[in-house]
């Protein structure tokens, strides 16, 4: 072996057109933005979406270009989310433990804060506000503590939960209106330096 990779973990690496040749793997386990993935020569792509679609179905609704769709998987994964608050106030001080080195609930939840202040508000919306401050942002610079966001805020699960409502309401607003037309049109994206660039 040139190299002995047992047990390395990879996080936000790019790996676009890598090739592992000869390699031995066993016990792997590979998460993230994943296309034309190919296997001792055979494409796994659409076997392993088919799988995702088949475990988790609202993927297929959040993928449509039906208003009607999106409300509905839009229903589906706030439900989601509020069973899985539920059951996370069952345990008190659970919301802050980290599992297998990830994030904790409580920092899930402050990315998804991050997320609809990004991809929502900003991309969507077209909307320049600074981020809300408790959001947690891709972990790469300049954009870690950009436009807003303040590392050092240390809300609790009762906070961070507020805001999610808050932006819930105003998605579920804008899905209550929002046609066809719209979701095809090109999104307003400012030109800035901002994250999404």
């Amino acid at each position: 072996m040139d190299e002995d990779l047992k047990g390395a973990e990879f996080r936000e690496c790019e790996f676009d057109g890598a090739r592992f040749v000869g390699v031995l793997m066993q016990d792997v386990a590979i998460d993230g933005l994943v296309d034309h993935l190919v296997v001792n020569g055979v494409d796994v792509t659409a076997y392993v979406g088919t799988e995702l679609d088949r475990r988790h179905p609202v993927r297929v609704l959040i993928r449509s270009d039906e208003p009607a769709d999106l409300r509905a998987a839009w229903r589906q994964l706030d439900a989601d989310w509020e069973a899985t608050i539920s059951l996370i106030r069952r345990t008190p001080g659970v919301e802050h433990e980290s599992v297998n080195g990830e994030w904790s609930a409580v920092q899930t939840l402050r990315h998804l804060v991050f997320v609809h202040d990004s991809w929502f508000r900003r991309c969507c919306l077209g909307s320049t506000a600074p981020f809300t401050p408790m959001g947690i942002g891709p972990s790469v610079e300049p954009y870690r503590e950009a436009h807003g966001l303040d590392l050092s805020v240390e809300p609790s699960l009762d906070d961070v939960v507020g805001v999610r409502r808050a932006q819930a309401a105003e998605l579920a607003s804008w899905l209550a209106s929002v046609t066809p037309e719209q979701l095809a049109a090109t999104a307003p994206v400012p030109d800035d330096d901002v994250w999404p660039p």
